[in-house]
């Protein structure tokens, strides 16, 4: 219980640090400041999930498919990190998962109902780096986001990447051959 209290407090300090850190820097946050606040937090979630998932699968027979990655994450992964399982994992078997968490341990500190919704994505974006991080070392490269709708409980869709840039594909895409053509442009122009 005193383990639960002061991960939950280092957590809310952490997250309360970068974004103070970045206020002081630059004033008002705009949205530009707080998406890179977010995602300096999943990205310290990234390196904690990697480390974590070393630790619990030095012991475990390699998985035989994606579904049973999911089902260890939800059972003995969430136990280990969050003190409970997941309450719902539903699937459409083609690569999204939702993991639903109807009390979660980070937002259990907060007053249920709608008031606090606009602060919950900072303090989720840690925990989805965390399960990033956990289902890339085990060959998952995913999207994982958050959705909270109602003050504790959690959802976390959780796509595999190549599935994800399929439905993304077109602009996708479109992204990387315009940076392609502005590198050679650019490269071209150096040239002479």
């Amino acid at each position: 219980m005193a383990d639960d209290s002061l991960f939950e407090f280092l957590h809310m300090e952490i997250v309360s640090h970068i974004f103070n850190e970045q206020q002081s820097s630059k004033g008002e946050l705009d949205n530009k400041d707080r998406a890179a606040c977010i995602s300096l937090l999943e990205a310290m979630g990234f390196r904690v999930g990697q480390g974590l998932i070393e630790r619990l699968t030095r012991d475990t027979p390699s998985f035989k498919d994606e579904l049973d990655i999911m089902k260890f994450i939800c059972k003995d992964f969430w136990t280990k990190v969050f003190r409970r399982q997941v309450d719902n994992l539903r699937t459409n078997h083609q690569g999204t998962y939702v993991l639903q968490d109807n009390k979660f341990s980070l937002l259990s500190q907060f007053s249920g109902g709608k008031q606090y919704l606009d602060q919950a994505p900072k303090y989720l974006a840690f925990s989805c780096g965390v399960v990033r991080g956990a289902l890339s070392n085990l060959g998952l490269e995913s999207v994982v986001t958050a959705e909270v709708s109602i003050m504790p409980s959690c959802k976390c869709p959780i796509h595999d990447f190549y599935s994800y840039v399929q439905d993304c594909g077109f602009f996708l895409q479109l992204q990387i051959e315009k940076e392609i053509s502005d590198f050679f442009l650019t490269d071209d122009l150096n040239r002479t």
